[in-house]
């Protein structure tokens, strides 16, 4: 059974703070700051969210930033620790942990497995990876190809 969405207004204010989280997970605000641009009480903030999104706001913003790290290593212009701070974690320990837990192995494990995967040399940073193999291993919604040429 599908589920409720919030009041019209209160679904665009989510929707808005959503798209900024989508355009800028490495900048997104704290939760608190969230539910007040919302104009909602912390608590009700989370409620209504995953009523609309399914999913929590912290939840969302990790997986837009694994993702995102995935592009990027992918791309193999960054070192683990410097994808690491881009993508807005500020500690290598836990995002080398949490990406080790969404991707089945650590960073630099996939990133070697990707290289690997494409048959491609390693330490080439300047080639250019098919598209279709790139949102395969990478995710769709956070590939852009300025991060590949």
């Amino acid at each position: 059974m599908p589920r409720p969405l919030p009041p019209d207004d209160v679904f665009r204010r989510l929707a808005a703070l959503r798209d900024r989280l989508h355009a800028d997970p490495a900048a997104a605000p704290r939760q608190a700051e969230m539910a007040r641009q919302a104009g909602l009480s912390q608590f009700h903030f989370l409620r209504r969210y995953k009523e609309a999104f399914g999913v929590t706001p912290h939840q969302d913003l990790t997986r837009l930033r694994i993702d995102r790290a995935k592009a990027l290593l992918a791309a193999e212009v960054a070192s683990v620790t410097e994808v690491c701070f881009e993508v807005g974690f500020s500690s290598l320990g836990s995002f080398s942990a949490l990406f080790a837990e969404r991707a089945g192995c650590p960073p630099s494990a996939w990133r070697r497995r990707f290289w690997q995967v494409a048959g491609l040399p390693q330490g080439r940073a300047r080639m250019r990876v098919p598209w279709c193999f790139v949102v395969h291993f990478a995710g769709a919604d956070v590939v852009d190809a300025a991060t590949l040429l």
